[in-house]
């Protein structure tokens, strides 16, 4: 079991206050992101659950459990940081097993436990060599297979891809997804990735200045956005954002529509631009075009697309993929 409760969690250094309250319930077994700009609070949040800060009030339940004041060995929780805290004179066996030799587990069960870890994260070839000796991502598979061994109630992943590069990272992605299929453990995973966030997650919790702007599956943060700062912050590229009398004229202080709701046309349309920067990548082309009397707008077309810088052309959002926003900020 791994069901994580926090109730009415608060905490402050000092007089700066960190996490203002939060109530957020983690269902058994399920994968959830806890994603945000930097200091929204979302890493706070998770050393909270570790008990690695002090709350300052509020409850922390693990499987029905109050946890608040145990120890982090106390609550049944693995952890992988960001930096991979593997002892360089150590092979990969002895970096797994470390956690296990302290807790004075025997020989044998060690070496089942270790080898079950290594063959889950394709590590089995890789034991008796030093981390030194290994890629980032294999330094950050062995990080996991010493947070495997201990069989935790949850993990806790602390932006854990941040230090490999952009191929890694995908693959890394893929691997961490797997992983939770093969395991059936709940995980929370800290990101300031919201394309880890969409990719990876069960459930993301959006974070801002410590409060939670909204929870939801990926795709319902990105088919209804509950205000503008998810909806600014969901969505690669992000949404486009519309003021004025544009906004107005369709009954709203702010109208967002994501790029592929934009229809491009040569002869008509709601909105007329000139075509600005091209982006090509392939399988789409992102177009910045910029509109008369609104501004910039990123538009997703087809990779084959030939307009080009300077072109005029008319843009139309697709209908009933608008969204519209009140002078508050929030979804109407």
């Amino acid at each position: 079991m791994g069901e994580i409760r926090l109730d009415k969690v608060h905490k402050t250094f000092g007089s700066t206050v960190v996490i203002p309250q939060i109530d957020l319930d983690i269902a058994d077994n399920e994968f959830v992101v806890f994603v945000g700009p930097s200091g929204c609070g979302k890493s706070t949040l998770l050393r909270l659950i570790a008990g690695l800060e002090d709350t300052t009030s509020g409850k922390i339940l693990i499987d029905g459990e109050d946890m608040t004041a145990r120890a982090p060995a106390k609550r049944g929780l693995s952890m992988v940081f960001q930096s991979y805290a593997l002892y360089p004179h150590m092979s990969v066996f002895g970096n797994i097993a470390f956690p296990l030799k302290m807790a004075g587990m025997d020989k044998a069960a060690i070496e089942e436990k270790v080898r079950d870890a290594a063959r889950i994260l394709n590590l089995t070839d890789y034991l008796e060599r030093r981390p030194g000796q290994l890629s980032g991502g294999q330094r950050q598979r062995v990080a996991i297979g010493r947070a495997i061994v201990r069989e935790p109630k949850a993990f806790l992943f602390d932006e854990p891809l941040s230090n490999l590069d952009a191929a890694l990272r995908g693959s890394m992605r893929l691997e961490i997804s797997e992983l939770h299929h093969k395991l059936q453990t709940t995980m929370i995973y800290v990101t300031h990735d919201q394309v880890e966030a969409m990719t990876m997650a069960d459930k993301i919790v959006v974070l801002n200045a410590g409060y939670i702007e909204q929870v939801g599956s990926p795709l319902e943060l990105y088919r209804s956005p509950t205000n503008l700062f998810v909806a600014g912050f969901i969505g690669s590229p992000r949404m486009n954002l519309i003021t004025g009398a544009e906004a107005e004229k369709l009954g709203a202080a702010t109208v967002g529509v994501r790029p592929e709701h934009l229809q491009l046309s040569t002869t008509e349309g709601l909105w007329k631009g000139t075509v600005g920067i091209a982006e090509h990548l392939g399988s789409d082309t992102f177009l910045h075009v910029d509109m008369d009397g609104i501004g910039q707008l990123t538009v997703r077309a087809d990779g084959e697309v030939s307009m080009r810088h300077g072109d005029s052309i008319f843009v139309t959002p697709v209908n009933g993929r608008v969204h519209k926003f009140n002078k508050e900020g929030e979804a109407l």
